[in-house]
């Protein structure tokens, strides 16, 4: 279990918004165009990871060297009908203003596009509760690299801190840099893969995390 902390650095994207199955979707789609046809589990498996990485994990580097970048912009335009369909997690708000009230540090750790991060922090109505955010933009690369984590906690000149996230490259860019991640089961990476990837926790949902985050947390405001 983790020991305490006053800082914790959240992933949005299948942690406080539901948009895990949007995005393989719209990644699918975007493969169609260019006759790849990638088994939609195996794009999942890949969500997490920003697309900078996406292609070549999910096609191959043949794919990714012809056609990466057209891939990514198609993905943007198959996506982009989905945004205003996504919806925060059970609890989102909640848990950032229980870690707001309780003198807690909150930075949100994104490897999104900036105009979708935007879209999601007025969706959560997150800005008057977080002290930063990063975007796909903030790093030269992205999950699994630790790069947009470090780069958050730089902003916010962190002290103890954990990770939450719910996809195995969560846990693969903050152990890199030595932090304890706390996974959910919200964007659809089962317990087994996320203990296995070094999750120190697995929760079902955003209550059970925060039952285990509230005797852990310590202020840093107060």
């Amino acid at each position: 279990m983790s020991s305490t902390f006053d800082t914790v650095v959240l992933d949005i994207d299948g942690t406080l918004v539901d948009s895990n199955y949007q995005h393989a979707v719209a990644w699918f789609r975007a493969f169609r165009r260019f006759d790849v046809t990638p088994s939609v589990w195996r794009i999942h498996r890949a969500i997490g990871m920003g697309g900078d990485r996406l292609v070549g994990e999910v096609a191959g580097d043949e794919v990714e060297d012809e056609h990466g970048d057209e891939i990514r912009t198609a993905w943007e335009e198959e996506f982009a009908p989905y945004l205003p369909e996504i919806r925060p997690v059970d609890g989102a708000r909640a848990l950032l203003e229980h870690l707001h009230e309780r003198g807690c540090v909150i930075v949100l750790a994104s490897s999104g596009k900036s105009a979708h991060v935007d879209h999601y922090l007025d969706l959560l109505d997150a800005r008057p509760l977080a002290d930063a955010w990063t975007t796909s933009a903030d790093a030269e690369q992205t999950k699994p690299a630790p790069d947009l984590v470090t780069t958050a906690l730089d902003r916010v000149g962190h002290g103890a801190a954990v990770m939450v996230g719910d996809s195995t490259w969560d846990v693969v860019a903050a152990r890199t840099i030595g932090l304890d991640t706390h996974c959910l089961l919200t964007g659809g990476f089962s317990a087994a893969e996320l203990a296995e990837a070094g999750a120190v926790a697995v929760h079902e949902n955003l209550d059970a995390l925060w039952s285990t985050l509230d005797p852990l947390l310590t202020s840093r405001r107060r």
